[in-house]
C-alpha cells in the first residue's frame, strides 16, 4: 500500500500523543493535591470520576452509538470489578495519602505497579523471566528506601506527615494493579472507551457512597479558585485528553514503549511538585526514587518480547 494514503496514523503523532499522555498523567498528583487543600479527599474523587465517566459515555455515544455499551453479565462484571479497584481503591487511598504525603513521593510510590503486576502473574501461574524478578528485586529496595524515608523527608505544604502514609500509597498500587491485570484476563467490553466511561463512572459512584458514610463535608464557599481550575482540569481534561492519547498511542506504537510512561511519570510529578508546590525531598528518596524507576525500566525491558497487551500498562491516576 502506498505511504501516502495508508491508514495507520504517523508515528510523529503518535509520539506526541504519548507526550501527552506523559505530561497529563504525571500531572494528576500535583491536581489531587491542590484540589484536596479546600475538598474533602473521597468527595473529590467521588466528584471527578463521575463527571469523567459521564463525559466519555457522552462522547462515547455520539461517536459510537448506544451498541459500544451493550456488554454480557460477565463483561460488566469485570468492568464493576476495575471500577472498584481502579479508580475507587486506586485512585481513593491516592487521595486520602496525599494528604499526608507529598505528590512527587506518591508518584514514586505508584510507579512499582508493574512489579505488582509481575507478582501477580507469578502467583497465577506464569513464570516470569530471572531478569524480571531480578527487576522486581531492585525495585523491592528502592520501595523499601522510599517507605523508611517517606513520613520524614518530603515537605512543601503537606499538612504534617504520618507514617501510614506511603504505605496507604501501595495499599492504592497493590489495588490499581489488581484492577489492571484482571481487565487482561477476564471478559472485557468490546469498545475500550466504554469500559473506561463506565470504570470512572462506577468508581465515582463507590467514592461518594463512601464519602458519604465517612461524614465528609463539602464547603462549596471554601473551595479556592486554584482547586475549581485543578478539579476542572482533573475531570476533563485528564479524564478525556489523556484517555484518547493512550488509546492512540497504544494503537500505533510498540506496547513496550507506551509503557514507558510508568518511569516517565513519576519524574513529571516529581518536577511539577518540585516547581510548582514547593516540595522537597531527601537524598536518601531521591535515591529510593531512581531505584524504583530503574527497577521499572528492567522490568519492562525483560518483558518486552512477549508481554501481552496492556499486562504492565496501568491508567493514570
Amino acid at each position: 500500500m502506498d505511504a501516502a494514503v495508508s491508514p495507520r496514523p504517523t508515528a510523529a503523532i503518535a509520539w506526541v500523543a504519548l507526550g501527552v499522555v506523559y505530561v497529563l498523567w504525571g500531572s494528576t498528583y500535583l491536581g489531587n493535591r491542590l484540589i484536596i487543600a479546600d475538598v474533602p479527599p473521597l468527595f473529590a474523587g467521588g466528584a471527578r470520576f463521575l463527571v469523567g465517566g459521564s463525559l466519555l459515555g457522552l462522547v462515547v455515544l455520539a461517536v459510537a452509538g448506544r451498541t459500544a455499551f451493550r456488554m454480557t453479565w460477565q463483561q460488566l462484571g469485570t468492568t464493576a470489578l476495575s471500577g472498584l479497584l481502579l479508580p475507587a481503591w486506586g485512585n481513593g487511598l491516592v487521595t486520602i495519602a496525599q494528604q499526608k504525603v507529598a505528590s512527587g513521593l506518591a508518584a514514586l510510590l505508584i510507579a512499582a505497579v508493574p512489579l505488582y503486576i509481575v507478582v501477580l502473574r507469578a502467583l497465577t501461574g506464569d513464570r516470569p523471566r530471572p531478569a524480571t524478578l531480578v527487576g522486581v528485586g531492585v525495585g523491592v529496595t528502592g520501595l523499601a528506601i522510599l517507605v523508611l524515608t517517606g513520613s520524614s523527608g518530603a515537605s512543601g505544604g503537606v499538612h504534617g506527615s504520618a507514617w501510614w502514609g506511603p504505605w496507604l500509597v501501595l495499599l492504592a498500587g497493590l489495588g490499581w494493579a489488581t484492577g489492571t491485570f484482571a481487565t487482561t484476563r477476564l471478559p472485557v467490553p468490546a469498545n475500550p472507551f466504554a469500559l473506561a466511561a463506565v470504570q470512572m463512572f462506577i468508581g465515582g459512584a463507590i467514592l461518594m457512597s463512601v464519602s458519604q458514610a465517612a461524614g465528609e463535608r463539602f464547603d462549596v464557599g471554601s473551595v479556592s479558585a486554584v482547586a475549581w481550575w485543578a478539579w476542572a482540569y482533573m475531570a476533563v481534561v485528564v479524564s478525556l485528553a489523556a484517555f484518547g492519547a493512550y488509546a492512540f498511542a497504544l494503537a500505533s506504537l510498540p506496547v513496550s514503549t507506551v509503557a514507558t510512561y510508568a518511569y516517565v511519570n513519576p519524574v513529571i510529578a516529581v518536577l511539577l511538585g518540585v516547581v510548582v508546590a514547593n516540595e522537597r525531598f531527601s537524598a536518601p528518596q531521591l535515591l529510593g526514587g531512581a531505584v524504583v524507576l530503574v527497577a521499572v525500566v528492567l522490568v519492562i525491558a525483560a518483558e518486552r518480547p512477549r508481554k501481552r497487551r496492556g499486562e504492565l500498562a496501568a491508567s493514570g491516576a
